[in-house]
């Protein structure tokens, strides 16, 4: 077995952000302007920072579903490491066994590296969807024929059965056994990179995105949301689309789940990570005026759990337990790791029975149902005028 037994790094909470951050942590990789390893935060802020993006689907066999975005996902990762003037040694093979081979080389000159895997496959993961895929970076500390160790976004290792990480490995031709680590950032760009993630965040949420419909991003998607809240006969509104029962509790489980637990540790849409980065930028760049706009992100990220307390409240049994098993979840997986698996697939079946009891027992009539949409639009509109005011300033200092 190839195990790096003084491996200790598993503070990131995100796939991309997260395993960056505990690969470059793990070498022992510090900023002189900090004397601290780069935080997640700053690497969230650095890879593009903050968005908001809406998006409806209804796949066939699938059902309806919400889809919020909270973070850049335009080549987050390349566009990170390309900004901090990482280089990158790239080693890829389309058979298992040079795979194999390349990651255990890499774990015996003292490397955790940084590879692929489909997030669905993992016995660890929250949601099990085995006909769905994503490929995911994690980072590897230990390969052996039994049992393979992880840092995959939990604040403990996790492990994983050989067999199965390996067939995870080589679920999409693409990233098939790809692996990666990184040399030490360029320090001397980090106030450039601090800069181009900056704006490019304020251009995600104030301008035309490099990609799909303005609608579907930043401060014009908020108000498209509101629109399809509050306006029944619009093409793709609540109302039409996910009335009350089980698809509307379906988009109010999404909405809760995509801003609370998707990639995170702590819920709020990551708008808590994004202030910290922030004030780290405002120390960097000696900038205070970026600290004192952090306040707004820390304000919309409590803005955020009130929404999700008005789709899932308390005051509705089922909507209120919906919400605490979610949580639970998310927070026994951060906690434990693959100690939880029995917990984690409990808790989902026992969300899944409810929402199958939703077809025939949702609680909310028409008029219900529309009182919450209402609430839910209002609040919205309080975030997005929070979110603006922000992204506006930061627009004025750094543009």
């Amino acid at each position: 077995m190839t195990l790096l037994t003084d491996y200790n790094q598993f503070a990131g909470t995100h796939w991309e952000t997260g395993s960056i951050h505990n690969h470059l942590a793990a070498q022992k990789f510090v900023a002189p302007q900090t004397g601290k390893p780069l935080s997640e935060a700053m690497l969230l802020g650095i890879s593009g920072g903050l968005v908001f993006g809406y998006f409806f689907f209804n796949y066939e066999g699938l059902g309806p579903q919400v889809a919020l975005l909270t973070r850049n996902t335009f080549d987050p990762v390349e566009t990170l490491l390309s900004r901090l003037g990482v280089v990158q040694t790239v080693k890829q093979s389309t058979k298992a066994e040079k795979g194999r081979q390349n990651l255990v080389n890499c774990l015996e000159n003292g490397i955790a590296p940084i590879v692929w895997a489909d997030m669905f496959m993992l016995p660890h993961a929250t949601i099990k969807m085995p006909e769905m895929w994503g490929m995911m970076p994690l980072v590897v500390y230990g390969y052996a024929e039994q049992v393979t160790h992880v840092a995959d976004r939990a604040q403990v290792g996790l492990t994983v059965p050989t067999d199965i990480f390996d067939a995870a490995r080589s679920r999409v031709k693409k990233d098939k056994h790809r692996l990666l680590t990184l040399s030490a950032p360029n320090w001397e760009k980090l106030p450039n990179a601090i800069r181009a993630g900056l704006q490019q965040s304020v251009a995600l949420f104030l301008e035309k995105p490099p990609k799909g419909s303005k609608n579907n991003f930043g401060a014009a998607a908020y108000q498209n949301w509101i629109k399809l809240l509050t306006k029944p006969k619009t093409a793709k509104s609540w109302a039409k689309v996910l009335p009350a029962g089980q698809a509307m509790y379906a988009g109010q489980v999404d909405v809760f789940d995509r801003s609370a637990t998707f990639g995170q540790a702590t819920g709020g849409a990551e708008r808590d990570m994004f202030a910290d980065f922030l004030d780290e930028a405002s120390t960097v760049l000696q900038l205070p005026e970026l600290a004192e706009i952090s306040l707004n992100f820390r304000e919309s990220a409590m803005l955020w759990r009130q929404l999700g307390e008005i789709v899932l409240p308390d005051s509705v049994d089922v909507f209120g337990q919906t919400r605490a098993l979610i949580e639970k979840r998310r927070d026994v997986f951060h906690q434990q790791g693959s100690v939880a698996i029995a917990d984690i697939d409990a808790i989902s079946a026992e969300l899944k029975t409810i929402r199958e009891q939703m077809q025939t027992d949702y609680p909310l009539d028409e008029v219900q149902a529309e009182t919450m949409r209402q609430a839910m639009a209002a609040k919205i509109a309080d975030i997005h005028d929070l979110e603006l005011s922000g992204m506006q300033a930061l627009k004025a200092i750094i543009l």
